[in-house]
């Protein structure tokens, strides 16, 4: 199955946004790539949007720009030529526009310096951000159970939330209600439990879904590492999933067993 130029670009995009992801499409059936680079690309145009400018209302007009997209997919209007709007717009329903628009919705968080409201808040923009991601992309591969997406993809979610905590704080927002060791490796656990719970179910997930769930089991010593010493959190050393994975990639890749 050839790529054209769009979609080459969508990929070159996640490869250099999204590495974790990138590696673990190109494991992926190439059929799914066609499905998974646009999803991807669009992620990485969303979550790097509120970051490119230290004007609020800037970063809000860019994350417009990308809910209007989802409104012309969810309404069947003719989507606006954008490489990556166009690639996406051949890969999702309407229905999914419509939940991509909640995800570029949550990310509205991360153009001011505020702290989450509560746990339930943090939980939640996970669950609206990566966990919408995931099921967008499972579904447009084949069956698959929600809930059981959304768990994969929260453990994978709290492992990159820590891995890129020490650039968040550096930046000046404030990524944790409570930074102390116990309630990140407290954190941490729970990631763990939900993705060793999704997976403990993935007879729930078809095996051409699971191709979206690739990249979650790199998380795995991520968490580890978080829970045992929760201090490498801050200090910025946990295990670097991408180089780290490039053996049990393999392995899922082969036997599906994300």
């Amino acid at each position: 199955m050839s790529f054209d130029a769009d979609l080459t670009a969508c990929a070159a995009l996640v490869e250099r946004g999204d590495p974790w992801r990138f590696r673990a499409t190109m494991a992926a059936p190439v059929a799914a790539r066609r499905v998974l680079f646009p999803l991807y690309a669009f992620n990485v145009e969303v979550s790097r949007a509120p970051w490119v400018t230290q004007e609020p209302m800037i970063a809000e007009m860019r994350l417009q720009w990308w809910r209007d997209v989802c409104e012309e997919i969810a309404e069947g209007k003719a989507v606006r030529r954008h490489e990556v709007a166009t690639s996406l717009t051949g890969v999702i329903t309407a229905q999914d526009g419509a939940l991509l628009d909640t995800l570029v919705a949550a990310r509205r968080w991360d153009i001011y310096k505020e702290s989450f409201e509560d746990p339930a808040h943090f939980e939640r923009y996970l669950d609206q951000t990566a966990g919408t991601l995931a099921v967008v992309a499972a579904r447009a591969l084949g069956d698959a159970d929600e809930q059981v997406v959304r768990d994969a993809a929260y453990g994978a979610a709290v492992a990159a939330w820590l891995l890129a905590i020490p650039a968040l704080e550096n930046a000046g927002r404030v990524p944790l209600l409570d930074g102390t060791p116990a309630a990140v490796a407290r954190l941490a656990q729970g990631g763990l439990d939900r993705l060793t719970k999704a997976r403990n179910a993935r007879h729930n997930v078809s095996s051409q879904a699971g191709a979206a769930l690739l990249h979650v089991g790199a998380a795995v010593p991520v968490l580890k590492a978080a829970i045992a010493d929760p201090q490498a959190v801050s200090e910025g050393v946990l295990p670097d999933p991408v180089e780290t994975d490039r053996f049990g990639l393999a392995y899922r890749g082969l036997t599906g067993r994300w």
